[in-house]
């Protein structure tokens, strides 16, 4: 199955969540703290403004930090993904 975003929406994959803190401690899975970087794996074709498409700032491939509490969680074929508002992205990781 394959997502395509409408509008200003971007698709994510989520990072991996650290699975030791930084002294060598093994963490619980409830104990993870989920990522904010992910990497956009589809954009849709941007907002209509006035009944012309804006441009996407960001695209396939990606990294990018985006809104703690954004978006929607998603699970497909086993794979979680996160469809987020091109808003919701803070910056663009190079």
């Amino acid at each position: 199955m394959k997502l395509n975003p409408l509008g200003d929406r971007v698709v994510l994959k989520r990072d991996e969540a650290e699975e030791k803190t930084a002294s060598g401690l093994f963490l619980a899975g409830s104990a993870k703290e989920q990522p904010q970087l992910a990497e956009v794996v589809a954009v849709g074709p941007g907002a209509l403004v006035d009944g012309k498409r804006t441009p996407m700032d960001v695209k396939v491939g990606d990294k990018v930090f985006y809104s703690k509490y954004g978006g929607s969680e998603i699970k497909i074929d086993g794979v979680e993904y996160i469809v987020i508002g091109q808003s919701e992205i803070m910056a663009v990781v190079e």
